[in-house]
């Protein structure tokens, strides 16, 4: 279970002599109180981290190529064990790339100022720090010598220099934590904006390329912001102690100089040794938790299909399967980490005891007073902690160093666009999809088109095969036909052969394969005047968002089988996704305003949103709900049946050009079925249809029947035929 970073502002006892916190101590204070500062913090519970994956592929998720995915998960759940973590150049590579954005971005200015003051109350810190390891020497040289008026003076100005440096203490703190909530909040955006970019979430998912992407969204970021300025903020002070405290540590006693220098750095080179599996173990236990928690999450959103199969007991294994994985790597962290813990606790008291021991000598032979000997426990304390970063922060250096390198392969796969070379077909051929925004000459191939003078092409087929993106097996070969405006083509074909996956190569999902294919439509907010062909280079992804912005000016509409059923309201359900950035509370991002904008003038009324639900017999769901703004988590509180017809109702809201329906009236009956479809025919919106029921014939005027690829004839395995030479029945003939 992953325990979230908290970072403390409170002020311990040795106040005057702190650091800035990294990482919250559970470590007792030292018996002296002038012999340390605030220690380094720890994380509460070891820090999990995930993997890096470059040839191994691994899913959390249910993919779209779910055969492929299922096959290979297992074995990646054993190849996670054997994980070798990343070298230090790529690390420190991908801490650039990951931290750098920021700093050059549009609050640039803000965070530059920001971050200026922090350092400098950092140093101003520092400045107190050194002044009370003077006042320390005074105060205890009188309560030596027994001289009450000095005591008592000196006891004054303690007072007095609490009260006046508590305040940049607690500003530091403040200062630090709201400029990483800043940042966090800025690199949120950033991550989300290029995460759902070009359907990079969609490819994710189904290529299976990283895991749990939701997370290192939301714990990494958070993580790597907070520990990344406090990391900074320690490095800093640890310079300016260096350069301030040394003079006073070697000023006293030269050889006690030298005998920090040789245990520190004796002290780094046992906890690099003894600590160096423990990078791999943190980077673990976060995949093995998300694994236990996605488990969990399942059980969660599948209630109803595992209470009827009554398969509670399967459940169980499972989810107790996934947290033994989990355990089992903690209890191996939790071993290293004690094995480190002996070393660092008695290099930690040890140190309380040195240098008096050192200087003792002096004292007894009356070359220093007895201050000075405090001094000196001070000074030395100070200088060593920043020579042992490593010994007392290893465990959360290896934790942040998992965060870098999952948030920097995160960042490579965002930047890497997956193209089709990542599969194993041939990366040479790719479909090409092209978006014309005009109206073109109609043309027709004569089968079973409707009168050619009333209708306009909307979408061509040239030449497609399709392909798998992973393993590159054929589905359709060399697919042809034209849409033109009243052509209502209906998909029939087996299970497994192709039909779902033909959508998602209309929909600009799947580009494995070859062939052209094209959409005639019209968007007067979105100007496209030149083909556009999909690629994963940076330089043309300006030019992917061809059918993405058709489909959300409403031309082009899918409606999956099982309907979407977003957060939010009822009314943002209808309007989902055309409309729906207007409902959304705190807009500011002006990108996501002048986008949302194009296509709010259109917006429907609640009176259009009312009489939409009535058309498709939904009209008691406001009475059952209590209107449209009512929140539910409306995939459990309706059913498929109702999800189904909801959908529709999106798309009439919308009016789409140009709709494909895949298997959307499944859960519904004949007769509102034919209800939407007449629906649909009434609204002038040409279909594309994939469905098994022989009802559906009589709503379209086209049939498409796909077969399933013989790969050893590697013969076309689809025909295409007006509606009324298509036989009644589902069985298909032979490939030709």
């Amino acid at each position: 279970m992953k325990i979230p970073l908290t970072v403390s502002t409170s002020l311990p006892s040795s106040l005057p002599f702190s650091h800035p916190p990294i990482i919250k101590s559970r470590r007792p204070d030292p018996p002296s109180a002038h012999s340390s500062r605030n220690k380094l913090r720890r994380f509460s519970s070891p820090i999990p981290m995930l993997r890096r994956r470059r040839n191994a592929l691994r899913g959390t998720v249910k993919s779209s190529d779910s055969m492929e995915n299922a096959a290979s998960r297992d074995v990646e759940l054993d190849k996670d064990d054997q994980r070798v973590g990343p070298n230090l150049e790529t690390l420190f590579r991908r801490f650039w790339k990951v931290a750098a954005p920021y700093w050059s971005s549009e609050d640039k200015t803000q965070a530059r100022i920001r971050l200026g003051a922090v350092f400098a109350l950092t140093l101003a810190t520092t400045g107190i720090s050194v002044g009370f390891n003077f006042l320390g020497r005074d105060f205890y040289n009188s309560l030596a010598n027994k001289d009450q008026e000095q005591f008592t003076k000196q006891l004054f100005y303690y007072l007095g220099a609490f009260a006046g440096g508590i305040p940049f203490f607690v500003l530091r703190d403040y200062a630090k934590d709201t400029l990483s909530l800043r940042w966090r909040s800025w690199m949120t955006s950033y991550y989300l904006e290029r995460y759902l970019k070009n359907r990079t979430f969609y490819k994710i998912q189904s290529q299976s390329i990283i895991d749990n992407p939701d997370q290192r969204i939301v714990d990494d970021l958070s993580s790597f912001t907070g520990i990344a300025l406090a990391f900074s903020l320690t490095v800093f002070n640890a310079a300016i102690d260096l350069i301030s405290f040394s003079n006073i540590l070697y000023g006293i006693y030269p050889p006690l100089f030298v005998v920090l220098i040789v245990y520190s750095l004796g002290g780094t080179a046992v906890s690099v040794f003894l600590g160096k599996g423990l990078v791999s173990l943190n980077f673990m236990q976060e995949k093995k938790e998300a694994d236990f928690r996605y488990a969990l999450v399942r059980v969660r959103e599948n209630a109803e299909s595992i209470a009827f199969y009554g398969g509670e007991r399967n459940e169980k294994q499972l989810l107790l399967d996934r947290f033994k994985r989990a355990f089992e790597n903690l209890s191996k962290l939790l071993i290293s980490s004690r094995n480190l813990d002996f070393f660092t606790s008695g290099y930690r008291y040890l140190i309380q005891i040195l240098p008096a021991a050192v200087v003792a000598p002096m004292y007894f032979s009356g070359k220093i007073e007895f201050g000075v000997i405090n001094q000196s426990v001070s000074a030395f304390n100070h200088i060593l902690t920043d020579f042992s970063l490593i010994v007392y922060q290893f465990q959360s250096i290896s934790a942040f160093s998992a965060i870098i390198d999952r948030l920097g392969e995160f960042d490579d796969v965002l930047d890497a666009g997956f193209s089709s070379k990542d599969s194993k077909s041939d990366d040479s051929t790719e479909i090409i999809f092209q978006y014309t925004n005009f109206l073109v000459p109609f043309s027709s191939d004569g089968n079973g088109s409707v009168d050619q003078s009333e209708c306009q092409k909307l979408l061509e087929v040239c030449n497609l095969t399709l392909q798998t993106p992973r393993s590159g097996n054929i589905l359709i070969k060399d697919l042809s036909f034209v849409i033109n405006e009243g052509d209502h083509l209906l998909i029939m074909g087996p299970s497994g052969s192709g039909k779902t996956s033909f959508l998602r190569a209309l929909a600009g999902l799947w580009t494995s394969g070859q062939g052209n294919i094209t959409f005639y439509l019209k968007d007067d907010n979105h100007q496209i005047s030149v083909a556009s062909e999909t690629n994963s280079s940076p330089e043309k992804d300006s030019k992917n968002d061809g059918l993405q912005s058709y489909a959300r000016a409403g031309s082009v509409f899918f409606l999956p089988q099982k309907p979407y059923m977003a957060l939010g309201t009822l009314r943002q359900q209808l309007i989902y996704p055309k409309w729906s950035e207007n409902l959304l509370p705190g807009l500011t991002n002006s990108n996501l305003i002048a986008s949302s904008s194009a296509y709010s003038h259109d917006m429907p009324a609640v009176e259009d949103l009312i009489n939409v639900l009535k058309a498709v017999r939904l009209g008691d769901i406001l009475t059952r709900f209590q209107g449209l703004d009512s929140m539910h988590e409306w995939s459990s509180v309706l059913s498929l049946g109702e999800q189904q017809r909801l959908a529709f109702a999106r798309l009439l809201l919308a009016k789409p050009k140009l709709i494909f329906l895949d298997e959307s009236t499944s859960a519904l009956d004949e007769a509102n079925e034919a209800h939407l479809y007449g629906l649909i025919e009434a609204a002038g919106i040409t279909c594309i249809s994939i469905g098994h029921r022989s009802t559906l014939f009589k709503y379209h005027n086209k049939v498409l029947r796909i077969a399933k690829f013989d790969h050893v004839n590697n013969l076309q395995n689809w025909q295409l035929g007006p509606i009324a030479r298509a036989p009644t029945t589902e069985s298909l003939p032979a490939s030709r």
